[in-house]
């Protein structure tokens, strides 16, 4: 059976079809490529089982058979005009259709968003294996990193075909940086796809997997997703060039470094699992639903259920649908909102070093008691200083994106709703909650005024018209799941709420509820809160004054990003001015960072007829990644510094 469908919706591609299909354009058809691909957008895709078909005009169709829905070899993608294979059409189609990594599983949303992605926020990064006893001594804590991992492991030399691949792969990446988003058309993204796909064949996984995040970003910058996020982009392509310039500086490299094809997972035995909260996972590709649970030791573990998408339009309602599927692990027969408040008696159980649960044919399930947050083992995740979840989040955030243990960005807080008030540089009004022990008993007011956002902005999903109601009781009191947002001021982004156990006045939410909501999943009622609370919008405390201009280097580094190294070219005047604030607010390293990637942008050799003689961009490479490395390091430190007590910020003074 034919249906039509949306233009956008294209079967998924391998990196490597993409890359051979681009490379065998001739160098004329290759720069009509970006053009090609916007006038093939516009045109009727219709679907027929496994075949895609596009009429591109009177005489010439384009048919791609995708098995599954993913292109997995260039041989599958079919055009009737008079130049295939070697015609612009076929090179247009794959550059539409969006990539999909040969090691991608759906994860858990505190993957990189990064763009990707998020089975992550967030996506599909290779993880690394790990021992059955090495997992059951994880840390206590959710997130905490266990001395395995703060272990140095050895270097082993890099082969011949990997030091290859690994040179072959920065050269892509620094070509991708000079050119920024504007430049870095379907030709310079497949030549990166292509590194990539060497530096897989040669075993280089990781570095591949971030080099495929970079251009799945690239695309959403340049189509105008509305996921598109500058930020994530930025460190998608500083976490791909520390990588390569790490193994092409290096005498070696180590497993981190290079990861793994598969993420392996590390046998439990028996498990008791408690529910926490569930969330939906929205991205440009997938959607669906994670499950997050606690066991007895009080490590973190996720169950996820996220499935490509076409529609971007329907993307939003299926991942809220996903949250009545049944939960895929053994023969438990509940649905993942009802996981979020139920328990599960796992045996054969097995685990990822992130925390991701496998659902092999030996895991057996069965449905057990959940517990109230207020209880054990999940009360002991509300046991830490904020200062010190923040501290372990932002420790994780060193990791590699594969190493790190699962809910190590979410914090868990007991918060007294404030009100809504100007926040941040630009005065947005946002909903604000002090946390903390506010001078109880005439002890000392160790709180902190956080401001509370949306887990995740999609109009259609459920976060920000909870927020919105949420905003409307001052003076409730919360028991909070979120996620860290970083910021020099401190900023959670909310997924889930329930009762406070010191609370005067408790939700007043049905009894399936157990006392918790979903805030991505389930709408609140104004029934649902404490009737004594519901006031309306109140004034709260105004925020503390701006913090250093941290901003002046950074937006040259999202600058080159999004238009290349050619925009860093200021008057002399405007250089000056940012290096005297700088240098004013006591940031000499950050000023002579941005001295040096300036002089780097415009280090460029000309020949005889005043023409820029093409380079491999090596050293202004080298000069952004020192100062998107600093700028990341100093987003930590503001961070960390927002979230420490008022007392020892001063006593470190």
């Amino acid at each position: 059976m034919s249906a039509t469908t949306r233009g956008d919706d294209w079967p998924g591609v391998r990196p490597e079809v993409v890359a051979e299909v681009v490379a065998g354009l001739s160098a004329r058809l290759q720069k009509r490529l970006d053009g090609a691909a916007a006038k093939l957008a516009q045109r009727p895709v219709t679907r027929d089982g496994d075949e895609w078909r596009v009429q591109v005009d009177e005489e010439s169709l384009l048919v791609l058979r995708a098995p599954g829905g993913v292109v997995t070899d260039p041989a599958d993608v079919h055009c009737g005009c008079l130049l295939a294979p070697a015609c612009v059409h076929r090179a247009a189609a794959v550059t539409l259709c969006p990539i999909v990594d040969a090691t991608e599983p759906p994860s858990a949303p505190d993957a990189p968003s990064g763009a990707e992605p998020p089975d992550a926020h967030e996506a599909s990064e290779p993880a690394k294996a790990s021992e059955p006893a090495e997992a059951t001594e994880a840390a206590e804590a959710p997130g905490a990193v266990s001395e395995r991992d703060a272990a140095t492991p050895a270097l082993t030399p890099l082969t011949p075909p990997e030091r290859a691949a690994a040179r072959h792969l920065h050269r892509a990446a620094c070509a991708v940086l000079a050119a920024g988003v504007s430049g870095a058309g379907a030709v310079s993204q497949a030549e990166l796809l292509r590194a990539a796909h060497r530096a897989r064949l040669a075993g280089l996984y990781r570095p591949a997997a971030a080099a495929v995040a970079v251009v799945t970003r690239i695309r959403a910058a340049r189509s105008g997703a509305p996921d598109h996020r500058l930020a994530d982009l930025v460190a998608a392509l500083r976490d791909l060039l520390d990588l390569t310039t790490t193994l092409t500086t290096t005498t070696g490299s180590t497993p981190e470094l290079r990861g793994t094809a598969r993420q392996a997972y590390a046998e439990e035995g028996g498990l008791r699992l408690y529910g926490l909260f569930a969330e939906p996972v929205l991205t440009a590709t997938h959607a669906g639903v994670v499950s997050w649970a606690v066991d007895a030791d009080g490590r973190l573990s996720t169950v996820a259920d996220v499935t490509p998408h076409g529609d971007a339009a329907a993307a939003a309602p299926l991942a809220v649908g996903a949250g009545n599927r049944t939960v895929r692990l053994g023969d438990a027969a509940l649905s993942h909102r009802e996981f979020s408040r139920a328990g599960l008696a796992v045996q054969g159980a097995t685990r990822s070093t992130t925390g991701r649960l496998g659902a092999g044919a030996s895991v057996r399930a069965v449905r057990a008691a959940g517990t109230d947050w207020t209880a054990p083992p999940a009360a002991r995740l509300w046991s830490d200083e904020p200062a010190a979840q923040v501290a372990r989040a932002l420790a994780a955030q060193e990791l590699p994106y594969e190493s790190r243990p699962a809910g190590s960005d979410l914090l868990f807080l007991d918060v007294n709703l404030l009100g809504t008030a100007p926040y941040g540089p630009g005065g947005e009004p946002r909903l604000l909650a002090r946390c903390g022990a506010g001078g109880l008993n005439g002890g000392p007011d160790n709180s902190l005024v956080i401001a509370l956002r949306a887990g995740h902005e999609h109009p259609e999903l459920a976060f920000r018209a909870n927020l919105a109601l949420l905003a409307t009781a001052p003076g409730l009191r919360l028991r909070v799941i979120g996620r860290l947002e970083r910021a020099d001021r401190p900023e959670l982004r909310l997924l889930a709420i329930g009762t406070a156990p010191d609370a005067p006045g408790p939700l007043a939410l049905p009894a399936d509820r157990a006392g918790r909501v979903n805030l991505g999943l389930e709408r609140l009622q104004t029934a649902d809160l404490p009737a004594d609370t519901v006031t309306g919008p109140t004034a709260a405390p105004a925020p503390p004054a701006e913090g250093p201009p941290v901003h002046v280097l950074g937006r040259r580094v999202e600058q080159t990003v999004t238009t290349g190294r050619h925009s860093l070219a200021p008057s002399t005047a405007t250089a000056a001015a940012d290096r005297s604030l700088l240098r004013a607010a006591g940031l000499a390293t950050a000023a002579q960072l941005l001295d040096g990637l300036r002089a780097a942008a415009a280090n460029q050799q000309r020949d005889v007829f005043g023409r820029i003689v093409q380079d491999d961009h090596d050293a202004f490479a080298t000069a952004w990644l020192a100062a998107a490395a600093y700028t990341e390091a100093l987003a930590a430190a503001l961070c960390s510094a927002a979230w420490a007590p008022e007392e020892a910020v001063t006593g470190k003074a």
